[in-house]
C-alpha cells in the first residue's frame, strides 16, 4: 500500500502529470526538454523528475552535464497499470499543446546537432554572486 500511496502522490501535481505525458511521448527526455518545453526553472524540473524518480516510475542517466529521464524499464504491477491508464487519460487532446511544444523543441535541438538550447549554469571562482 506504501508504494501505490507513493505513486498517487507523485502523480498529483499538475507539472509531473505533464512531465509524464511528455514521457510517454517520447522514449527518452533531458531535462533541459522539460525546462523549455513547461517553462520552469531547472531546479524546479530536476525536484519534480526527483519525485517522480524516487516513486520509481522513472529512472534516469547522466550524459555530460545533463540528465535525461525515460519511463521507468521495471514498473511494479500497480504501476503498470496506472502508467497504461495514464496513456489513455492523457492521449487525445487533453496534452495537445504541451506535445506541439515538445516536438518543436525536439526539433530545434536535432538541428543545432542535438544540444540543449540551455547552457548549465557554471560556478565562477570564489563562489556564486559576488563582485565582478
Amino acid at each position: 500500500m506504501r508504494e501505490l500511496a507513493g505513486i498517487f502522490r507523485a502523480l498529483a501535481d499538475e507539472t509531473r502529470l505533464q512531465m509524464m505525458g511528455m514521457l510517454l511521448r517520447r522514449r527518452e527526455i533531458c531535462v533541459c526538454d522539460f525546462v523549455e518545453v513547461l517553462g520552469v526553472t531547472q531546479s524546479k524540473a530536476s525536484r519534480h523528475l526527483r519525485y517522480l524518480l524516487h516513486a520509481r516510475l522513472v529512472d534516469d542517466r547522466r550524459h555530460g552535464l545533463w540528465v535525461h529521464y525515460r519511463l521507468a524499464d521495471e514498473l511494479g504491477s500497480d504501476a503498470r497499470v496506472i502508467v497504461r491508464d495514464l496513456r489513455a487519460v492523457l492521449g487525445g487532446d487533453r496534452l495537445r499543446d504541451l506535445r506541439a511544444r515538445l516536438d518543436r523543441s525536439m526539433k530545434r535541438k536535432a538541428a543545432a546537432g542535438g544540444v540543449c538550447a540551455l547552457a548549465p549554469r557554471r560556478r565562477r571562482a570564489g563562489g556564486e554572486g559576488g563582485a565582478r
